[in-house]
C-alpha cells in the first residue's frame, strides 16, 4: 500500500473541490492508502509544497486539482526519483486523461494510485519575460527548482502538457478572471473561446520551429506546442499525439479570419482540423522560438508585444514573449493507467 503526500488546490474547479474536499479525503481513508494533505494557499504554493517533497520518503507525491495544480507539483518533482499521481478535479484534467487516469471517477483514481502503471514522459522548458502583474493575479515568482534565466527578467517554467498563446491564452486569461464560473469542464472552455475569438486584436510575430527559417506571421489562429492529444477539457488539438515520446508536436494555424477560427471549433473538438483552408499544420517539434517585431518590423529579443502577447503552460499564464520552448526526454516520473490513449 504506498504511503502519498496530496497536494490539494481547493480553488480547482472554481472553488468547488475546496467545498467538497471532505469526499476526496473520506475516498482515501476508506481506500486503507496512508497519505498527508498539503493545501495551496496561491499561485506558485504548489511548486514550494512539491519541491520540499522530492527526496522524501513518500511513494507518490499527489496532484489533487486541474492542469494547473499538475502543472505546479511537476515542476516541483521534475528530475527527481519522486513519482506524480493525479486525482483529477479541474475543468480541463487534460493531463490525467493523456496518461490514462479516469475523469469523474474518485474510486478508480484511488485505484491507479494503488495499482497503476508507472511511466516517464518529457518536458519542455520553457523560458520567457515574466508575465505582468494583472488585478487579483500577481506576476509568477522564479522557483530555484525550475532551473535559473539565461536573462535577467526572465522566468523558467516546464510544461508537460502544452505550451500555448494568441487567442488560446486570452482564454485561460479570462478563466483566472472568473468568466463562466457556474459553467464547468468543456462547456466553459467553448463559451471562452467564443468570447476571445470575438474579441481578439491581430498581432504579428516572429517564429522559428527547431532549425527552420524563421517567418513572420499573423497570430490570428492558434499555436501550441503539445506534449498530448487535447487541452481545453477535451478538444483534440494534437491528433494522436501522447506524452511518451521523443519529441512535442506543433499545431500553427495563422492568419485565420475570426469566422474561420468561429468555424474551426467543432473540428478542433474532433481532431479534425488539421489541414483546413490550407493554413492549420501539425509537425513533430523539439524547439520553438516567438519573438515581437522591432519598429522597422525585425526579429528582436529586447522587448515583447504591447500589448502583452500571454504564453500559457499547461492552462496557467506564465510568460509574454519573446519565449523559447525546448523539448527535452525523461523529465518526470508518473503513475497512470494501463492503457493511455495513442499508446
Amino acid at each position: 500500500m504506498p504511503r502519498i503526500a496530496c497536494i490539494a488546490n481547493p480553488n480547482a474547479r472554481d472553488g468547488k473541490l475546496g467545498r467538497n474536499f471532505h469526499k476526496v479525503e473520506a475516498a482515501l481513508e476508506s481506500s486503507g492508502i496512508e497519505h498527508d494533505v498539503f493545501m495551496t494557499e496561491g499561485t506558485g504554493h504548489a511548486i514550494e509544497i512539491a519541491s520540499g517533497l522530492r527526496d522524501s520518503d513518500y511513494d507518490l507525491v499527489v496532484a489533487i486539482g486541474g492542469d494547473g495544480t499538475v502543472h505546479e507539483v511537476a515542476n516541483g518533482i521534475r528530475d527527481s526519483p519522486m513519482r506524480l499521481g493525479i486525482i483529477p478535479m479541474g475543468n480541463g484534467d487534460d493531463f490525467a486523461r493523456a496518461i490514462g487516469v479516469p475523469l469523474k471517477d474518485l474510486q478508480g483514481a484511488i485505484s491507479i494510485l494503488k495499482e497503476g502503471t508507472d511511466y516517464t514522459v518529457g518536458g519542455i522548458r520553457v523560458e520567457g519575460l515574466k508575465a505582468p502583474d494583472h488585478p487579483g493575479i500577481p506576476s509568477p515568482r522564479h522557483y530555484p527548482v525550475t532551473g535559473d534565466p539565461s536573462r535577467d527578467g526572465n522566468l523558467v517554467r516546464w510544461s508537460f502538457l502544452e505550451c500555448d498563446g494568441g487567442v488560446t491564452s486570452s482564454i485561460n486569461r479570462m478563466k483566472d478572471e472568473g468568466h463562466f464560473s457556474w459553467i464547468s469542464g468543456q462547456k466553459k472552455y467553448t463559451f471562452l473561446a467564443i468570447k476571445a475569438i470575438l474579441s481578439w486584436k491581430s498581432q504579428m510575430a516572429w517564429i522559428r520551429v527547431d532549425d527552420k527559417p524563421g517567418t513572420k506571421v499573423d497570430l490570428t489562429g492558434l499555436f501550441a506546442m503539445m506534449q498530448a492529444e487535447t487541452f481545453g477539457g477535451g478538444y483534440k488539438v494534437a491528433p494522436g499525439m501522447h506524452p511518451f515520446g521523443d519529441s512535442a508536436s506543433i499545431v500553427l494555424g495563422f492568419g485565420l479570419s475570426k469566422t474561420q477560427m468561429l468555424r474551426v471549433m467543432g473540428p478542433l473538438e474532433k481532431g479534425k482540423h488539421v489541414g483546413r483552408w490550407g493554413k492549420i499544420t501539425m509537425e513533430p517539434c523539439r524547439s520553438f522560438e516567438i519573438r515581437a517585431l522591432d519598429s522597422e518590423g525585425n526579429p528582436t529579443q529586447e522587448h515583447g508585444h504591447d500589448p502583452p502577447l500571454f504564453i500559457s503552460l499547461d492552462g496557467e499564464i506564465s510568460m509574454t514573449t519573446p519565449v523559447r520552448f525546448e523539448y527535452h526526454e525523461e523529465q518526470l516520473k508518473v503513475r497512470g493507467g494501463p492503457s493511455p490513449p495513442n499508446t
